[in-house]
């Protein structure tokens, strides 16, 4: 019995048409990246588990794919582990390496391993698919695509304010409007769990503050009770829940609340810095708006910290985040090594524009013109003409089967090839080709040099 085909749920085939446009999105954010001097680089699919694990909180931790050992896996595995079902002992044991769950992370590891051949400070931009064995739901996927540009070796917040006007940058090139780049700061945060003098619980303050959005405000209080987080901490951080206005209104709002503390002073300052230099030079797209309960919920940050929000009319998560992190390589060695960068989601992008009809109509376009074929004598007409004009950049190709007239015509219209060719015996005693456009219906007997004038127009 033949076996019914299917995929993996949370991962995705992709059509003709699909690809097209998700390349539209690709090339967009790659131009810019350039634009921006940034170089590519690229990384394996798997790394070993040592560079991922641990790197991003218990909850990052649980999304990563791990591979198994190849051959007999179990012949190594941790007996004890085995008999006392104890899944943490027991993977490390059959599984040494994992499919990378960002590009940041690997990204870290590269810089340590090619320092001496890497100028710094460095800026390279990375596109690649990462995986995450996270819940599928709309806009999130076990496989997808991330766009990351990162700079490691500054500690110049010129670099924020250069990826602020990236991200708009690249929205305004996809004609995307009503985007939100949210900014915080690491810094900030860590003033908060300074002032409720619950330090040693930043971790947990901060992975509940982030699913504010989600869970809301009592939601995230329950979250950091159960983490132990006391009344009297959750009374002094209420005035983080009621911060409102512009960025300088909570900027101020944020001066209050975090008087005491001497780091949470510099993340206002950094914050302040980033939104004076935007003030100069202003987007042309998007809006920069201060999120003090945006963390992010990643270890590995130290300063800023973006999340990118779609337009309010379309419902999806963020487009898009990053941040800055400066001690990230010195977890392979390398120290004193500040990096900053941020990461474009492909596939949000690409339902986002496809919600609000903006991709333009010539993305799908591939071949411009069909060739009918009449038999073989008149093919061989054709394909001549095919490869000239194909040496003159026009996208053409030829029916393979001389089948019939209806059926060829179907077949470039189902396509949505805007022109077709006819050449019979008339056409072929004349040196001439007669072009139909397939919506108007027009028609038009042409020579080549005519033929190439009008298909490149």
């Amino acid at each position: 019995m033949a076996q019914k085909p299917s995929i993996p749920k949370g991962t995705r085939d992709f059509s003709p048409e699909e690809v097209a446009k998700r390349n539209y999105i690709f090339e967009t954010i790659q131009s810019e990246f350039k634009r921006f001097g940034f170089q590519p680089i690229e990384t394996p699919s798997f790394e070993n588990s040592s560079t991922l694990m641990g790197k991003y909180g218990d909850e990052g931790d649980r999304l990563i794919f791990k591979i198994l050992n190849s051959g007999d896996f179990l012949k190594k595995a941790d007996e004890k582990a085995l008999q006392e079902k104890d899944s943490t002992g027991l993977t490390s044991s059959i599984s040494e390496k994992a499919l990378r769950y960002d590009l940041t992370v690997p990204f870290a590891r590269y810089v340590v391993q090619h320092q001496n051949e890497i100028e710094f400070p460095f800026k390279r931009y990375q596109i690649q698919p990462v995986w995450r064995a996270d819940r599928p739901q709309k806009g999130r996927f076990r496989e997808f695509y991330q766009c990351d540009a990162d700079v490691v070796g500054s500690n110049s917040l010129w670099q924020e304010v250069e990826f602020v006007q990236l991200y708009d940058s690249v929205f305004n090139k996809l004609g995307l409007e009503g985007v939100t780049i949210k900014i915080n700061n690491r810094k900030v945060l860590s003033g908060f769990a300074e002032v409720i003098e619950e330090q040693d619980k930043l971790i947990d303050f901060t992975v509940a503050l982030d699913k504010l959005d989600k869970i809301g405000e009592e939601g995230v209080k329950k979250e950091m009770r159960e983490k132990g987080i006391s009344e009297e901490a959750l009374e002094k951080i209420q005035p983080i829940f009621n911060l409102s206005g512009s960025f300088a209104e909570k900027i101020e709002g944020l001066r209050s609340i975090l008087e005491g503390s001497e780091n949470g002073q510099k993340g206002i300052e950094e914050l302040q810095f980033i939104q004076n230099a935007i003030e100069e030079m202003p987007l042309k797209t998007a809006k920069l708006d201060l999120d003090v309960t945006l963390a992010r919920g990643l270890n590995y940050y130290t300063g800023a910290i973006f999340e990118v929000g779609a337009p309010e009319k379309v419902k999806m998560g963020s487009i898009g985040g990053g941040g800055r992190y400066d001690d990230l390589t010195g977890i392979f060695g390398l120290k004193n090594m500040s990096g900053i960068g941020i990461s474009f989601g492909l596939d949000r992008i690409y339902l986002v524009l496809e919600e609000l009809g903006l991709f333009p109509e010539t993305v799908t376009q591939n071949t411009k013109v069909l060739f009918i074929n009449f038999g073989d004598k008149e093919a061989l007409y054709a394909m001549k003409a095919v490869r000239k004009l194909r040496a003159e950049n026009v996208t053409a190709e030829l029916y393979p089967d001389s089948a019939k007239m209806g059926k060829q015509m179907k077949y470039a219209d189902k396509r949505n090839i805007p022109f077709t060719v006819l050449a019979g015996e008339e056409e072929m005693q004349d040196g001439k080709f007669t072009l139909k456009h397939m919506k108007s219906g027009e028609q038009s007997s042409l020579d080549l040099e005519g033929l190439k004038e009008k298909l490149q127009n």
